[in-house]
Formats: C-alpha cells, structure tokens, sequence
C-alpha cells in the first residue's frame, strides 16, 4: 500500500488506516453471548488486523474510550502474539470521559493519565500519534497543549494531533504551538468526519489544514455505512446493519434523507460503470482529496475490509470525481463565497 507523510513530519502512513471502534463494540454487542461470542469477536479482530497489515497498511486507530479500554487492549494483545509492533503505526487519543456532567476533559492531569493507562493497556511504551478526542471548553488551551508537549518530550508519544475541532479550534491551536517560546509539539494529524455526504469541513477546516501543513484523517468515510448502498432499498434496513440497530440507527438516520439519496445513487451509478462495489468509488474519492492522508475504515468483518483495501489500485476517472463532486458539493454562502458582489 501506499505511504504517505502525516501531514508536515517524517512519519509515513499507510493512505487507508484501520479504526478499532468496532472492536469494542462488539465485545458490547455480544457481552451476553458468553464465552464463544467473545472468542468470535476477538479472531474477527485478529483477522482484520492480519488482513490489513498484509494488505501492507499500518495506521491504526484507537482511543481509551472505546468499549472503556477494551479495543487498546485486544490491539495490545494483537500486536503481542500476531503482528509485529514495529510494523505498525498506533494512533491513539484522549479527552473523552465517560461523565455526563462533564463528557470532555482534557487537563493536563486526565490527559497524561490516560496517556499511561492507554500505554499499559497496548502493552507498549509510546503511541506514534496522540490525539486529544475533542476539544475542551472548561481548561484553556494552552494547558491541554502543554499536555501534548509533555508527552511527546516525554517519548510516551511520537507525534501529537486533534480531533473533532472546528477550523477556528485547529488554528488557534496550531498558532499557539508556532508562537509559543521553548520547544513545542506542532499539530501532525486532525481527525474529523469527511465522505461524500459529509463535507462540512471544507469550509473552514481543510482550508486552516492545508494552510498549516496539518493532515486529515478523515473518520466515517463511507458515510457510516451509507455509501455502500445497502440502504437504497425500501423496506427497512438490512439485517445485521447499524441502521437496522436500535442503539445505532440513529447515527445513520441523519444520512437517509432525499439529499443523501442523490449522493448514494450517483456513487452507485459510477460504481456499477466501473464494475466495481460502490464503498470502493466512495472511499477512493475521499482518500485523493486535498489534504487526506489516510481514511480511517472501520469494518466490522475481515471480509468488509478486505472489499475495502481493494481501492488501492483504484484511481476515479476524472470524470466521475467531477460528477462526485458536483452532486454532493455542500451550499457555502456568506462569508465563503459571494461575498464581494453583494
């Protein structure tokens, strides 16, 4: 697969990276199936991990939150007895609490303690990328930067980053860390959600991303599920599908309306003129957009991932990224666009 560099650093990623929230959520899933579900559950995720290190990617994304620990430690585990440490590249982040006062803490303190339960759980002594999952309004910036500093000065995290920040966030952030004196951590990666039904962040992030030499990891690519087509039929969702999930269904509602379904039918359109799946026509627009670095692909089967690495050979025609891009472009007015001839 394809390398490329994290944003203006050293460090090479795989162009596709594989998220772990699935991970977990399946262990939750079936925490009533007893023993055998969760042994199913763990051999699904090694066979996605060898899959995808095979397949020759690297970048791996985690958090502490999801299922409370459980995915940092199966990958620990993983990496222990299937898949060599040193092939991969682990992303973690920090921030989210499971508090409903306070959801969001990233102090000095929460966050380089997590920083170390995360460690202990992947059994391994540093993170190549460290993200703070959101950002906090209740500590100032500066000390959850200093946190990031302490942990890359520290060795405990290569590189640091964000995720979740609106433009506005990401370049306050990224500004402090350019002017602030001594040694500072310069934001690598931000995290946030962009597909073809999601671009908002064309609006103000990828503009500050591209600017500041920050690479996009983009999460949810596929559109939580929606870009592969399997909601075009009437009738109620597939089984085994998150819109087909109580607790999940309303993740995917907000990607079911008229708008989306125009989206959903042109990927399928090109898709069916290339012979190939529409998750593949989907992801391999988001991946050569921009400032993209590496979609993070979140499957919850070995064989859904390997569909989805399958995209490596695939370049779009231009076009169809054209019809892609004409069909799905978001309404930008007032300040973005316009704005000198009213």
């Amino acid at each position: 697969m394809e390398l490329r560099h994290l944003g203006r650093t050293g460090l090479r990623v795989s162009r596709i990276g594989l998220g772990t929230l699935n991970w977990a959520r399946g262990s939750d899933e079936h925490a009533s199936g007893g023993r055998g579900a969760h042994f199913e559950h763990e051999e699904n995720a090694a066979g996605q991990l060898k899959a995808f290190w095979e397949a020759g990617g690297n970048l791996i994304d985690t958090a502490d939150v999801y299922g409370d620990g459980e995915a940092e430690y199966l990958l620990g585990r993983l990496m222990h007895d299937l898949v060599p440490r040193r092939d991969l590249v682990i992303a973690t982040k920090a921030g989210s609490v499971p508090d409903p006062d306070r959801r969001i803490d990233c102090s000095r303190g929460h966050l380089l303690s997590a920083l170390d339960a995360s460690l202990e759980r992947l059994g391994t002594d540093h993170v190549d990328l460290w993200q703070v999952h959101a950002f906090d309004p209740c500590t100032p910036l500066d000390e959850t930067l200093h946190a990031l500093d302490t942990a890359v000065a520290s060795g405990r995290a290569r590189y640091a980053g964000v995720t979740g920040f609106s433009g506005w966030q990401l370049a306050k952030a990224a500004a402090w860390q350019l002017a602030a004196p001594g040694p500072r951590t310069r934001l690598a990666a931000a995290q946030l959600e962009y597909s073809l039904l999601q671009r908002g962040i064309e609006r103000e992030v990828l503009p500050a991303a591209l600017d500041l030499g920050i690479g996009l990891l983009p999460s949810s690519p596929l559109g939580r599920g929606v870009l592969t087509g399997k909601y075009r039929q009437p009738g109620p969702p597939p089984a085994g599908s998150r819109g087909a999930c109580e607790r999940l269904a309303p993740f995917v509602e907000p990607y079911l309306d008229e708008a989306a379904g125009r989206v959903v039918d042109a990927v399928s359109i090109a898709a069916d003129g290339l012979a190939l799946p529409p998750l593949q026509v989907a992801l391999a627009w988001v991946r050569d957009r921009p400032g993209v670095v590496a979609p993070l692909v979140g499957a919850r089967t070995a064989q859904q991932l390997t569909a989805a690495l399958s995209v490596e050979g695939l370049t779009l025609p231009e076009e169809i990224r054209a019809a892609l891009d004409d069909v799905s472009a978001p309404v930008h007015r007032y300040p973005d666009h316009d704005w000198s001839e009213l």
